[in-house]
């Protein structure tokens, strides 16, 4: 997809995908992934979410990706944090205390810009790209964390009901993706009637999943 899409989105404030709380599936499910504090957390396609702030505030660093400047200095404003700002490769670093956000478009970061990471989140990341791109940003992650395992969070309905982002991404996919790696489902939930906002664009079902994946 066009990086403008995005950027635009962020600048218009049309974020309906932005949660105004921590996400369920990570307070439930993250203690699953066994990773003890300071461990490095990488959160693809990270936005402003609060999920960064939940993280660290358990004692994590954590390390976010974004595309949009808007949504990298929401980020840190809602945190009350000042971040330093500097060049990093191809990306921009922002830095205050255990949390960083690489400024960016996903697909030019580097694994040593990144450095190492010991476990991923990915709430909004998958979901947020075309079948046809799913393969390209799977395989990326996996060369930036391959021994990391990672809590996974997607949505599964009727692509033909609705036009993404966010895309439909079924079980078997997930699956298919992670070939090699152990994927179990956590969560498997209805969540149509919370959210009336995808109701009002035609869809008849909505399923919230969430997977526990080890390399």
């Amino acid at each position: 997809m066009d990086p403008k899409f995005w950027i635009a989105r962020w600048e218009q404030g049309q974020t309906g995908w932005h949660l105004p709380e921590v996400n369920p599936q990570l307070r439930r499910w993250w203690a699953r992934l066994g990773l003890a504090a300071p461990g490095r957390v990488f959160v693809p396609l990270c936005g402003a979410s609060l999920d960064l702030g939940w993280l660290a505030g358990r004692g994590h660093e954590v390390v976010g990706c974004e595309l949009a400047p808007t949504a990298v200095a929401r980020c840190f404003a809602e945190a009350g944090l000042e971040p330093a700002v500097a060049a990093a490769g191809a990306l921009r670093r922002w830095r205050a205390g255990r949390l960083e956000i690489l400024e960016g478009d996903f697909f030019r970061l580097d694994p040593e810009t990144l450095g190492a990471v010991e476990a991923v989140y990915d709430r909004a990341a998958l979901v947020a790209f075309p079948p046809a791109m799913r393969a390209h940003y799977v395989a990326h992650l996996r060369r930036l964390a391959p021994r990391a395992p990672q809590l996974l969070v997607t949505l599964d309905y009727p692509q033909e009901e609705m036009e993404g982002p966010p895309f439909a991404v079924p079980e078997a996919e997930v699956r298919a993706r992670y070939a090699g790696c152990t994927v179990e489902r956590l969560a498997d939930e209805d969540v149509l009637e919370a959210q009336p906002r995808f109701r009002a664009r035609g869809l008849t079902r909505l399923r919230e999943q969430a997977f526990l994946i080890r390399p």
